[in-house]
């Protein structure tokens, strides 16, 4: 029994290290700080990127890289400040870095759709039913400029404050403001919308030019 409250009071202790003692304790050389960090950080990461790649194996690597320019970093100049934003923004600058490259032009990236079982369990038909509001949400970001949709999501899926936003993308904290703000005031045009028109149909060729009228009501 005093094994086990021995345990459970360690695994509580490690989730109370900051991400600067992490670091710190990475620099010098301390491996289970490493481990540690990448079991806080590797599931979002890894989300973050596979939405930027839509190819979850090629994020895999991506992720990879970025732990290990950490390293790197930490082997160099002994500390990072601002952990968090500091990930995000490597792991973006590599998704750039990819997506200039011969090989990411020649191949269609695939998209990856995650399906969902129905759950016989009680409460499942309300657990299918938030998932299926998050999806229309990712779906209705795709009529958003690319900058507000970074930002949405940024926010809101990776949890990152605006000041850690404004830093990962090298624009002042009141452009991002705008650009949340704008952002969410078009989403809700688009959800209030959904209900009267079905923004897939408008996916096809022909549908065009009431595709173009369905984007002037909404953002004007």
């Amino acid at each position: 029994m005093d094994r086990e409250r021995r345990r459970v009071e360690e695994e509580e202790g490690k989730e109370m290290i900051s991400d600067q003692q992490l670091a710190q304790q990475m620099a010098e050389g301390d491996q289970e700080a490493f481990e540690l960090l990448v079991t806080r950080y590797h599931g979002p990461l890894l989300s973050y990127v596979a939405q930027q790649l839509k190819d979850r194996n090629k994020a895999e690597d991506i992720v990879q890289e970025t732990f290990i320019r950490l390293i790197r970093h930490l082997q160099r100049y002994g500390e990072v400040e601002q952990l968090r934003p500091w990930l995000y923004k490597v792991a973006l600058n590599l998704c750039r870095d990819y997506w200039r490259t011969a090989s990411y032009r020649s191949e269609q990236t695939a998209t990856i759709e995650m399906r969902e079982e129905a759950d016989p369990s009680p409460g499942a038909d309300e657990l299918l039913e938030k998932q299926e509001q998050a999806k229309v949400v990712v779906e209705s970001l795709e009529w958003l400029p690319e900058i507000q949709q970074e930002v949405v999501r940024m926010r809101f899926f990776h949890d990152l404050k605006l000041q850690e936003i404004a830093e990962l993308l090298d624009i002042p904290l009141s452009i991002v403001k705008s650009h949340l703000y704008g952002a969410l005031r078009k989403l809700k045009r688009v959800l209030a919308k959904r209900d009267e028109i079905h923004i897939s149909e408008f996916r096809e060729p022909e549908k065009k030019q009431e595709r173009e009228v369905l984007q002037h009501e909404i953002f004007h």
